[in-house]
């Protein structure tokens, strides 16, 4: 196999990696708290002879999250929260703790509050939330204060990751983060709304209809290096 074959398969496999992330976004346009991904090209150089030539290769390897604000929409669900601003709630699976900025959650038999999947969400102290039984009126100040019927209980979390660190999307609106969470001050929780999906489902499309257009021409370009290649080792054994 010749370098330009090498190279051109190398950038197919990166256009795929690219349509199956922005297909993703596409799928999750109206996916509560969630944040559309990017892929990064960095190149790499690989040797071809001890005379030092290279050839430049492109990977596909690395991944950019959109950590920009969605909108909100009003629910008027109460256990419906959204954050303006930075910062992520934070929840407690079966692998330890995630962000998430998905704020859609229920009381579970015992009072705890969980979103979709079961998992705890936790307060400013990492502990799980609990409504009071027989609560009637359950109030979220912006500043992430729990009352009910009145009387202050708790506080939502907000936290962010460790400086200097983006996390990783851990399936759906979960992230994962190295190190512990960093506790932030908010005044941005907004009770009975939901943050929207940060994905522009028109840009989206647009940059896939370019992925394609590009794969096509990798594609055609392939064939037509394979179809010179075989006439060339039938000319030669002519």
């Amino acid at each position: 196999m010749d370098n330009a074959t090498y190279a051109s398969l190398n950038r197919q496999s990166g256009l795929m990696a690219e349509m199956r992330v922005i297909a993703n976004n596409i799928a999750n346009a109206n996916t509560p708290g969630f944040r559309r991904e990017g892929v990064i090209f960095a190149e790499h150089l690989a040797a071809l002879d001890r005379r030092g030539d290279t050839l430049s290769m492109a990977h596909a390897r690395g991944r950019l999250l959109d950590l920009n604000q969605g909108g909100l929409s009003q629910t008027g669900n109460r256990f419906d929260l959204a954050i303006e601003g930075e910062g992520f709630f934070l929840v407690e699976t079966p692998d330890g703790v995630r962000l998430t900025r998905a704020g859609a959650f229920t009381p579970s038999a015992e009072g705890e509050l969980m979103n979709s999947d079961g998992h705890r969400l936790l307060d400013e102290g990492q502990a799980p939330i609990i409504i009071p039984g027989g609560a009637s009126a359950v109030a979220v100040g912006q500043d992430g204060t729990l009352s009910a019927n009145g009387v202050p209980f708790g506080r939502v979390g907000v936290f962010a990751p460790p400086e200097g660190q983006t996390p990783t999307r851990e399936g759906g609106t979960l992230f994962r983060i190295d190190g512990a969470p960093e506790p932030l001050e908010t005044t941005g929780i907004r009770q009975g709304f939901l943050e929207d999906s940060n994905v522009d489902a028109v840009f989206e499309i647009t940059r896939m209809i370019e992925v394609q257009r590009a794969y096509e021409l990798g594609q055609s370009f392939l064939e037509r290096e394979d179809q010179r290649i075989r006439n060339a080792l039938s000319a030669m054994t002519r």
